[in-house]
């Protein structure tokens, strides 16, 4: 697979001390404009490339994070990780830059320090799938210490008609709650609270295409369902320090019973 350079663009967006002091009090922090019309063009692009890419159902493809492993339908609530292993110049983007130096503060991390992954995830038209209620790191590995942030950048306009991200201001300063696997069937890979969860105080982003946001690990977040006849296409990129072996890994039952859910659907 082949993707065009990226352009050349000067964009640079930066953040203060204010900002910094918003994102610690909240758990996320909202950037109006990340990059150029250019580079989003190009970023839609390279995304509609890799969205030809058959539908596997695993996690070394393409899948739907609202069915069991091994669905090859059209996705609902697609996803492609580390889709930077085939666009290598991802890191060559305005985007990529400004959400490193944004991050580098928000962290307190040198720059050459940050590690960082992707994915993509969508949601087609009318798709009914929403992504419930979750804190992203319960998806992690529990033997493993992450000092990390996730960035989330639309590349088409999103609101609570298409799947705009909710977020619950100061649900970052609590622990890990408990979280099950979508209708409960360690199958599907996608993460709901498995109890109640305070989203009382939630707060839809609404975003114009080529908007951010960036959110805590803890934090309570959501996205619903698109009701509209367009897709609705957003990136995830995620900053973090190399993770560290702890010396307790914490009780996530719910990890260990997706990896062997996935084991066994890839041997059938």
């Amino acid at each position: 697979m082949e993707f065009a350079r990226p352009p050349t663009t000067r964009f640079e967006v930066d953040i203060g001390e204010a900002e910094v002091a918003r994102y610690a009090r909240d758990g996320f922090l909202v950037i109006d404009r990340i990059t150029s019309d250019e580079e989003i063009e190009w970023l839609c692009g390279v995304y509609d490339q890799l969205l030809a890419m058959p539908t596997t159902g695993f996690l070394d493809g393409m899948f739907d994070l609202s069915r069991p492993y091994g669905s090859t339908e059209p996705p609902q609530l697609g996803q492609l990780l580390a889709p930077d292993r085939f666009v290598k110049s991802l890191r060559e983007t305005a985007y990529y830059r400004n959400a490193q130096r944004i991050s580098s503060k928000l962290l307190t991390l040198p720059m050459p320090e940050l590690e960082s992954w992707c994915h993509l995830i969508f949601k087609g038209p009318r798709s009914r799938a929403e992504t419930p209620w979750h804190q992203d790191e319960a998806y992690w590995e529990p033997h493993k210490k992450f000092n990390t942030l996730a960035t989330w950048l639309p590349l088409d306009d999103v609101d609570t008609e298409n799947g705009c991200l909710w977020y619950v201001p100061g649900s970052h300063r609590g622990d890990v709650l408990p979280h099950r696997h979508g209708g409960n069937n360690p199958a599907v890979h996608v993460l709901e609270f498995a109890g109640s969860a305070d989203t009382s105080k939630a707060q839809p982003i609404r975003l114009r295409a080529g908007g951010l946001t960036l959110h805590a690990p803890r934090t309570y977040h959501y996205a619903g369902v698109n009701r509209t006849d367009r897709i609705r296409r957003a990136w995830g990129l995620v900053f973090q320090s190399a993770p560290t072996l702890r010396e307790t890994p914490v009780h996530h039952p719910w990890w260990f019973e997706g990896k062997a859910a996935h084991a066994r659907a890839k041997e059938v």
